[in-house]
């Protein structure tokens, strides 16, 4: 892929850029391949490897998170140099399309209504950030990250010049963020539209998708994502079974970690007839709950509950027939990589970020044995390496 940023040294973030898009995905498939070696992970020897979920190499990336710099006049959006001086990104090429649309309408937007960029070396200012959620389809839902309340007027009086310039802007917020500080967004979101949350296909499921919820940067890769894992819990096959499970499907599931539903949804379409998601984030439970209304899924198919995954899950009384575990970076943990190896739980759906975090939680786990995997290559141009593991317990 071409980039003027990268070539004229503007912007290095997609570090493997220069090599050819084929030799980055092995590479990052042989560093998992390595790091489940390297962790001593039982049975990594044997895994069948499914050919790996590639990306298209630009266009791909749904969620943009542009530091806003310059002046009203002439803003920037992008990064901050080392200066904290901001550095115009607007035409970045890895953007869907309907995020590339939006930034000249963005832009715009700053010049007329005088939002006053913040100036991090000076400490003034207002509007610190961007951030863009797209769907397929062009709706956007737009943050912009501001110093303080001050300047919320501007942006409620703003909206219908908004969607003149930005048609999209489905769903617009403004989050404030009064510290100065290096981090990206503040405690409190102010939802500025009728729409709160938005609409999403991914898969063959519509997500809902909040302010705070986490969804995959790449909704291409991330369909492929969830239609493999839920080919894995149920065989592939249609529902019809005689309890109302798919043939080969559990009759319990609990999707841990699950985000706003993702797994879950995909897994009770499929004729999973018990589902319970289990996420810390309460905005994004109620974002799975608006979903799972919307597919028509009965509360008592599939629910969700706001709670810490491991303390919910040690709590229980029982345990299901299968667990899709999609924890952050630094993975599921001890406690819980140890109640799963001894739960009984037949089998385990591992979905992972960080390879190394992923080695240590199964190599916890040894009488869950690995026999499938698959790379999904949400990142390219990039050594992240995101990965999907099917395990099952040991005879």
């Amino acid at each position: 892929m071409e980039c003027a940023y990268h070539r004229s040294g503007v912007c290095r973030s997609c570090t493997w850029i220069a090599r050819p898009y084929a030799e980055q995905v092995a590479a990052k498939q042989d560093a998992v391949v390595r790091a489940l070696a390297a962790a001593g992970v039982t049975g990594a020897e044997g895994i069948a490897w499914l050919p790996p979920a590639t990306s298209a190499p630009a266009g791909f990336r749904t969620k943009a998170k542009m530091a806003v710099g310059g002046t009203i006049d002439r803003p920037t959006l992008g990064v901050l140099d080392a200066g904290l001086r901001g550095v115009d990104l607007s035409a970045c090429p890895i953007m869907a399309p309907p995020l590339a649309s939006a930034m000249p309408g963005l832009s715009r937007f700053i010049r007329r209504t005088g939002l006053l960029p913040y100036d991090v070396p000076r400490r003034r200012g207002e509007l610190k950030y961007i951030l863009a959620t797209c769907a397929d389809d062009g709706a956007l839902l737009i943050r912009f990250v501001l110093r303080s309340r001050r300047q919320l007027g501007t942006l409620r009086r703003g909206l219908p010049l908004l969607r003149e310039l930005v048609p999209g802007a489905t769903v617009v917020t403004a989050n404030i963020h009064p510290t100065h500080e290096a981090i990206i967004e503040g405690p409190e979101e102010v939802v500025l539209t009728d729409a709160a949350t938005l609409p999403m296909p991914v898969g063959d499921i519509v997500l809902r998708v909040g302010p705070r919820s986490f969804t995959q940067t790449n909704t291409a890769v991330a369909s492929q994502l969830y239609r493999q894992a839920s080919a894995w819990l149920t065989g592939g096959a249609p529902a019809g079974g005689a309890d109302g499970a798919a043939p080969g499907a559990p009759r319990e599931l609990w999707d841990l970690y699950c985000g706003v539903g993702g797994f879950a949804l995909h897994a009770a379409r499929a004729g999973v007839p018990a589902v319970t998601g289990i996420e810390i984030s309460g905005q994004a439970i109620d974002s799975a709950r608006e979903a799972a209304a919307g597919l028509g899924l009965a509360p008592d198919a599939v629910r969700f509950v706001a709670a810490d995954a491991t303390r919910w899950a040690r709590s229980q009384g029982r345990v299901p027939d299968a667990v899709v575990v999609n924890p952050p970076r630094r993975g599921i943990g001890e406690d819980l990589a140890r109640w799963l190896d001894g739960s009984g739980v037949a089998r385990v759906v591992y979905s992972s970020c960080f390879p190394a975090t992923l080695a240590s939680d199964l190599a916890a786990m040894p009488r869950l044995r690995p026999v499938a995997a698959r790379l999904f290559d949400m990142f390219p141009h990039t050594a992240h390496a995101e990965v999907a593991v099917l395990l099952r317990r040991a005879a």
